[in-house]
C-alpha cells in the first residue's frame, strides 16, 4: 500500500569509515585482517544484506580498534541499516551514539531527522535538520528532508523557503526539483511549479512523486488529458500510488469516463482513506 509520502523519500546519506591513527596492537595482521573485512560491508559496498550490514558495524565497533571518527561513521552506517529496515529507535540510538562521538558530523543529524520523520516524530525530525543545517549550513539534503517534514505538517510556505535554498545550494537536486514542483502546484503556482517538474524530468528522472506532481498541476489547470496521461506514468512506476489513482479518477469524471473514474477514486479510498480530504485541501474535488 503505498501514499505519495511514501514515494517521495529522504536520502539518507552514508559516511566511509577512516583508517588512520590505528593502535600499533591491530597490526597483528591476524587480527587487523579481521577487523579491515568489516569496514566495506558496514559502508553497504555491493550488495549487502541490511542485516550482513548491521552485522559488520556492530563488530568494526565491538572491535574497538578505528579511530573516534570512524566509530562515530560506523554508528551513523549501522543506524541508516536500521533505518531502512523501519526499526527507528534502534537507528536513533545510534545516531545519538554517532553524535556523541562526533558533535560536528552533520550527516548524523541529518539522518536521526530522517528516523524521527519516517517514526512520524514531525518536531524532532524538524530539530533534528535545524541541527544539521547549523552544523553545515551548505547541507542541501538536510533542507530538502525539512522542507518534506513541513509538507507532513502542511505548511506549504516553509517548505517551499527549503526547496528554495536547497536548489540554491545544488541545482541539479531531483529531490529538491520534485518537492518543489508539488508544494507549487499546491500553493497555485503552476507554471513554475511545471517548469520544476519538467527540468526533472528532463535529467533523467523516472520518479513516480515526479509525475504525480506534474499530474496534479495538468489537472489543476483542466488539461485532463495531460494529467491522466501523467498519473499512467506514475502508476507505471508505484502501481498502488493513492493520490496518482485519486487524480486519474477526477480526470477521467472530468472527461465523461464515469466508470473508469469512480473505479479509480474507490482503489485510491482503500488505499489511503483521506485521500479526497487531500485533493479538497489542493483546491480539485468533486463537482
Amino acid at each position: 500500500m503505498e501514499s505519495r509520502s511514501s514515494v517521495v523519500k529522504s536520502g539518507v546519506a552514508i559516511g566511509v569509515l577512516l583508517l588512520v591513527g590505528l593502535p600499533v596492537a591491530a597490526q597483528n595482521s591476524k587480527v587487523k585482517s579481521s577487523y579491515l573485512s568489516h569496514i566495506e560491508p558496514c559502508n553497504g559496498v555491493g550488495a549487502v544484506a541490511l542485516d550482513a550490514r548491521i552485522d559488520a558495524c556492530t563488530a568494526f565497533i565491538e572491535a574497538r580498534q578505528g579511530t573516534t571518527t570512524a566509530l562515530a561513521i560506523a554508528y551513523n552506517n549501522r543506524g541508516n541499516a536500521y533505518t531502512a529496515k523501519g526499526d527507528y529507535d534502534k537507528a536513533i540510538r545510534d545516531f545519538d551514539q554517532s553524535i556523541e562521538l562526533k558533535p560536528t558530523y552533520a550527516k548524523a543529524f541529518n539522518n536521526r531527522g530522517v528516523a524521527y520523520l519516517r517514526k512520524g516524530e514531525y518536531e524532532r525530525a524538524i530539530e533534528a535538520f535545524d541541527d544539521a543545517i547549523k552544523v553545515d549550513p551548505d547541507y542541501g539534503a538536510a533542507f530538502v528532508n525539512r522542507a518534506g517534514t513541513y509538507l507532513k505538517r502542511n505548511d506549504h510556505q516553509r517548505a517551499a523557503r527549503d526547496y528554495d535554498e536547497a536548489i540554491r545550494l545544488q541545482p541539479d537536486s531531483l529531490a529538491a526539483r520534485s518537492g518543489r514542483c508539488w508544494t507549487r502546484a499546491v500553493l497555485g503556482d503552476w507554471r513554475a511549479a511545471l517548469e520544476d517538474c519538467d527540468r526533472a524530468l528532463q535529467s533523467g528522472s523516472t520518479s513516480a512523486a515526479v509525475y504525480d506532481s506534474r499530474g496534479l498541476i495538468h489537472l489543476k489547470m483542466g488539461e485532463f488529458g495531460a494529467a491522466i496521461a501523467d498519473y499512467n506514468s506514475a502508476l507505471r512506476a508505484a502501481p498502488e500510488l493513492a493520490s496518482a489513482l485519486f487524480g486519474r479518477g477526477l480526470a477521467k469524471l472530468k472527461q465523461g469516463d464515469a466508470i473508469g473514474g469512480n473505479s479509480d477514486i474507490s482503489t485510491a479510498k482503500k488505499i489511503q482513506r483521506n485521500i479526497g480530504d487531500e485533493f479538497a485541501r489542493y483546491g480539485v474535488g468533486y463537482d
